[in-house]
């Protein structure tokens, strides 16, 4: 071998060492983020953005941290177990805020109506009636009713029956019931109705001798108009995670915009609803979806309408004292 080759060979060695050790080093360099997640349909954007490479392609590896319901996702926050929560009940959230501000920093969120169903009430077909409104003159009394668990659906449960001029203990008596309890519950007729939430009302619906009074009762009852948007849910971040790593919390709302613009304009990331969430396979393409919405598409409207939710839920004895909503949301993908 000349020396020339020689050379040549060193060269070349050394070229591939270099790469080698560059993407050794880039895959060591993905920045950790913790995301708790409560596994149904409000948690999609993460799967979207994980599944789809949206996370790796900023730079970013995911570890996912599931737990059933909003308190338990609301505490992990709280502890630093989590960085991210991917579904957060917005009163939840700002009831943390009171407790630590900042700790639930929203950076998008959910709108829910009567045309991006979310919660709603459902009833067997026996008591005659197709409407909210009808439960007035239902006979039977109490009314066995169950309801989606945790306090801020309680309370939401509780104003829609008492809009229409029910009173608990003599005409309804409330039960708090699991979410994966209730298609059994109200197809062994264990309740009268029920408020429930998606995708449990699109399987029930589906399967059993059950009709939809109501959707949308935050809107309606609570707001005051069905086609405004209740932001009952979002993604937030903890302030302390956004302080000490600003550029891996931008980047992550990076892929959850992209994943966001997946949902809303191709219907196949419906799909990463299967095994990712408690949605049954046969009703993913049906099942209704909140409105994902980044905080940077918010407008003044959108404002108003989280405000009087949050004012409501303080109101409603539901936050320890009034929290500004608006001071714990941040658009970071800018």
């Amino acid at each position: 071998m000349t020396m020339k080759t020689r050379f040549s060979a060193c060269l070349l060695s050394a070229s591939l060492l270099l790469l080698g050790f560059a993407g050794s080093t880039a895959s060591m360099a993905a920045d950790l983020v913790r995301v708790a997640s409560f596994p149904v349909s409000s948690s999609l954007p993460f799967y979207v953005a994980r599944d789809r490479g949206y996370f790796e392609e900023q730079g970013i590896r995911t570890q996912e941290i599931r737990l059933m319901g909003g308190p338990a996702l609301m505490s992990a926050l709280i502890t630093g177990d989590a960085d991210v929560a991917a579904n957060l009940v917005t009163l939840e959230g700002m009831n943390g805020n009171n407790l630590k501000p900042g700790v639930a920093t929203y950076f998008a969120i959910n709108g829910q109506n009567v045309e991006y169903r979310m919660e709603q009430y459902v009833a067997q077909k026996s008591l005659g009636i197709s409407s909210l409104e009808e439960l007035a003159g239902v006979e039977k009394r109490p009314l066995r009713v169950m309801s989606a668990p945790g306090p801020a659906n309680m309370a939401v449960a509780r104003a829609g029956l008492r809009s229409v001029g029910l009173q608990e203990g003599r005409d309804f008596i409330l039960n708090e019931l699991a979410m994966n309890l209730h298609t059994d519950a109200m197809l062994a007729g264990t309740f009268d109705l029920g408020f429930t939430l998606e995708p449990n009302a699109t399987v029930m619906l589906g399967v059993g001798d059950l009709v939809m009074l109501e959707a949308g009762i935050i809107s309606r009852h609570i707001i005051g108009n069905g086609e405004a948007q209740a932001y009952a849910a979002g993604a937030a971040m903890t302030a302390d995670f956004i302080e000490a790593k600003p550029d891996v919390a931008r980047r992550f709302a990076v892929a959850w915009a992209k994943a966001v613009d997946d949902i809303m304009n191709d219907p196949s990331a419906r799909e990463h609803l299967k095994d990712n969430t408690l949605t049954p396979p046969g009703v993913v393409m049906e099942v209704p979806l909140p409105k994902f919405t980044m905080v940077s598409d918010l407008d003044e409207q959108d404002l108003e309408e989280l405000t009087v939710f949050v004012d409501w839920g303080s109101e409603a004895g539901l936050l320890q004292r009034p929290v500004a909503a608006a001071d714990f949301l941040k658009a970071l993908e800018q």
